[in-house]
């Protein structure tokens, strides 16, 4: 009777090893792809997400349906993404937030974006623009922001979407880099910021280039732009200087996402992923979407994309760690 229990026993353990070959080696994908975006819909990030969805769900042969799961800076939807099965039939997009800035504002964390998360591809970077009111602000260009904000300490403000966001971060680092004080403004949104800096409640504000573009083209304009904060000058502000032409080195801030899975997904998955999101992002339309914003195109290796989350993490960590930011 042992015999045979014993039999059976190994019987069904060779069944199961099998059973585990075979979906080991299964091809992938399999079935419908889920890609998470950790904000709501309409945003800029969940507008791409569905565009390079789209696009990849050509390339695999597979439906790549787009599953929102916004709050917490998006910590909500990256916490499902990197707790996940990791077969890379759910994957996500991942961007500055929840991978490089939120670890540092919040007391507690439910995943770690360094070990929790595989990198797939960067998607885009957002490179963010200093602007004026044009009818409010007595400032024509960034020497005179500089030259008020050092005549007359303390009266130099920024607004921002909010503590901790690029916006934010990007003044600090400015104020750093000037030796100007600079009072920071939060608001709960880029809306409510824009419409002070209109107004001349506030000196200035960094903003994206897509936000920025209507009011900058208006006729007349509302807003001025007197810096971009990229490595060379973007063609929908040809004349605006970058930071580097203007003294200031190392004021390069975008806003960026790409493609993320689960820690754990197998090394082929992750270069087919990556394959499709590269090959997605060479189509002409979608190349055409991203670059008329002002957005500059990823792409690369999921290892690039894995070296640039881990500068950028100890980057904007050494700022908020040394300003002492927290999350409101």
């Amino acid at each position: 009777m042992k015999r045979r229990t014993l039999k059976t026993l190994a019987g069904l353990l060779l069944a199961a090893a099998s059973a585990g070959a075979i979906a080991q080696t299964a091809p992938f994908p399999s079935r419908t792809i889920t890609m998470v975006v950790p904000y709501a819909p309409g945003g800029s990030s969940d507008t791409r997400a569905r565009q390079v969805a789209g696009k990849m769900a050509t390339l695999l042969g597979v439906p790549v349906v787009v599953d929102n799961k916004p709050g917490a800076a998006g910590n909500i939807g990256t916490d499902f993404i990197a707790k996940a099965n990791p077969d890379g039939h759910v994957i996500g997009i991942g961007n500055l937030a929840p991978l490089a800035v939120n670890k540092y504002l919040f007391n507690k964390m439910n995943f770690d974006a360094a070990t929790d998360v595989t990198p797939i591809a960067l998607i885009e970077k957002g490179p963010l623009v200093l602007l004026v009111s044009a009818d409010k602000s007595p400032f024509k260009s960034f020497a005179d922001v500089v030259a008020y904000g050092k005549a007359n300490p303390g009266k130099l403000s920024y607004a921002s979407a909010g503590t901790g966001g690029s916006f934010h971060l990007a003044g600090e680092l400015l104020e750093d880099a000037t030796g100007v004080p600079m009072l920071h403004v939060p608001y709960k949104g880029g809306g409510p910021a824009t419409t002070d800096l209109l107004a001349g409640n506030v000196s200035f504000m960094f903003d994206m280039v897509p936000a920025s573009l209507p009011y900058a083209k208006a006729n007349p304009p509302k807003a001025r732009a007197l810096a971009v904060a990229n490595d060379k000058r973007l063609p929908q502000f040809p004349d605006v200087p970058t930071f580097a032409e203007l003294g200031i080195k190392g004021l390069e801030v975008s806003n960026w996402f790409g493609v993320i899975a689960p820690k754990g997904t197998p090394a082929a998955v992750v270069a087919k992923l990556n394959d499709a999101v590269n090959r997605a992002l060479k189509d002409p339309e979608l190349a055409e979407r991203i670059t008329s914003q002002g957005n500059v195109i990823g792409g690369g290796s999921a290892e690039e994309f894995g070296r640039f989350i881990a500068a950028e993490s100890a980057r904007w960590g050494k700022v908020i760690k040394e300003k002492k930011i927290q999350a409101d």
